[in-house]
């Protein structure tokens, strides 16, 4: 017990001289300053002394943080600067005691990396981070972290990439590190896409000249044209360097978006490993189309779904899972008001019909859900998901054909009748809330009421709703 009292002493001495710069300078009174140091005598004497927990050190680095910021706070009131970075110091040291203590405990180590982070500590969030995974390789979250601190903070998709690579070589078996690195390179894909869209990279030679003519005006006509004088009249040997420049440009363009970054190959050489990995699971199939499918922008999407339902339906054609993004996949990507829509939705509920035809009886009940969760969002057109959130309603907004929208209502009765009952009902709502599609809970409980007028079951989940 000596010894761990010499340690808690011996630590508390080397606080001393910033403690009394406080006091000197006006930022703590006298019994501030006491307090702070009793209350440091007594987390040193519980962390030395046999039996400390992970809990102790995480309740003083706690305590640090809000002295650090109290600190801080009256130095800016005050206008002076005092103690330099020795409470960030102090706080480091406390964390390096505790993860070489206790490396085990993960807890630990994250509030490490997150204090590392908020402060800005590049050189030791790095560090930290290196010595964390050496002693937890197996735990997938700790290698999607640093990868998306690697894409946030740093900008570095190489180091990303290194970090899901490496984490892969540990963690094969793990389902959420496959997607989360798929996810990561179509993040990536669509932010190059986007920025071609801003800086009109992605536009065909002909369209961006015409869109760089400006139309005659009624002025215009009535004006005589002069010819323009340009620098290639007076040396024709500009013309012809111009011209081999804007061919280059243009090629170079072409070889760009034929790279395999924007094409989608490196999201779909990680499927298919992943699906190698799984013996083909349809139901990771299935996940890996509804990541695909949420970036509606990204120009390599179109090709990677179809890819997906390729792969799933030469792997296992009957699996529920393979049905669903079958059916789903006709009409990603297009509008409601588009006049490509009705082809494409009369694809998806011939696909949906053929699937409910052939499946086994036990069957039919999941693949009806899958199909009511496909149809619930085609019935809120753009104009309607918009003014959800808003009261403005904009003209020409696109809308469903009338039409259409009762072909789409009449296909969600005869799937809701699909359904084994009102409980399953009541599950399906239950997920939408979930997942915050409160529009579609309130559809779909408003169709399971007129199947099944006066449920108990419905009546509940309606209330929970409208709660």
């Amino acid at each position: 017990m000596a010894g761990a009292s010499d340690k808690a002493r011996f630590y508390l001495e080397q606080s001393v001289p910033e403690l009394r710069e406080l006091e000197r300078k006006q930022l703590f009174t006298r019994d501030e300053i006491t307090a702070i140091a009793k209350k440091r005598s007594e987390f040193e004497h519980v962390l030395n002394a046999r039996g400390s927990h992970p809990s102790d050190y995480a309740r003083y680095v706690t305590y640090e943080m809000n002295v650090e910021a109290l600190r801080k706070k009256r130095s800016k009131r005050v206008g002076v600067k005092a103690g330099g970075h020795s409470g960030q110091r102090r706080i480091f040291f406390i964390l390096e005691r505790a993860t070489r203590k206790f490396h085990g405990d993960v807890g630990l180590w994250m509030l490490y990396i997150e204090f590392a982070r908020k402060e800005k500590a590049r050189k030791k969030l790095q560090e930290v981070l290196t010595g964390a995974l050496r002693m937890h390789p197996t735990k997938p979250e700790l290698w999607i972290y640093a990868a998306r601190w690697a894409v946030d903070d740093e900008a570095d998709m190489t180091m990303a990439r290194s970090y899901m690579q490496r984490g892969l070589r540990f963690c094969q078996k793990s389902r959420l590190l496959w997607l989360e690195y798929a996810k990561l390179e179509m993040i990536y894909v669509a932010k190059i896409a986007a920025r071609r869209s801003i800086l009109g990279l992605d536009q065909e030679p002909q369209a961006k000249a015409q869109q760089e003519t400006p139309a005659g005006d009624d002025m215009a006509a009535d004006m005589i044209a002069l010819p323009a004088i340009t620098a290639e009249d007076i040396n024709p040997s500009l013309s012809t360097e111009s011209a081999s420049a804007g061919d280059t440009d243009d090629v170079a363009l072409q070889n760009l978006a034929a790279t395999p970054v924007l094409t989608g190959a490196i999201p779909r050489a990680v499927f298919d490993a992943a699906m190698a990995e799984f013996a083909h699971d349809a139901a990771l199939g299935e996940q890996f189309f509804d990541l695909f499918a949420a970036f509606t922008l990204a120009p390599c999407t179109p090709a990677l779904l179809l890819h997906v339902v390729s792969a799933l339906l030469s792997a296992a054609p009957d699996a529920v899972p393979t049905l669903a993004c079958h059916f789903r996949q006709p009409v990603f990507g297009v509008s409601v008001s588009s006049p490509a829509f009705p082809r494409a939705l009369g694809e998806s509920l011939a696909r949906v019909k053929a699937a409910l035809q052939a499946a086994d009886v036990a069957a039919r009940p999941l693949l009806a859900e899958k199909a009511v969760l496909f149809l619930l969002p085609l019935l809120r057109s753009e104009r309607s998901e918009r003014n959800e959130h808003s009261e403005e309603r904009d003209e020409g907004e696109g809308e469903m054909d009338p039409a259409l929208r009762k072909v789409v209502r009449a296909s969600l009765r005869q799937y809701v009748r699909a359904l084994e009952g009102e409980e399953q009902v009541a599950g399906v709502v239950d997920a939408l809330k979930g997942a915050k599609r409160v529009a579609d809970a309130r559809a779909l409980v408003a169709l399971g009421a007129k199947q099944w007028p006066g449920s108990e079951r419905l009546l509940q989940v309606q209330a929970a709703l409208e709660s």
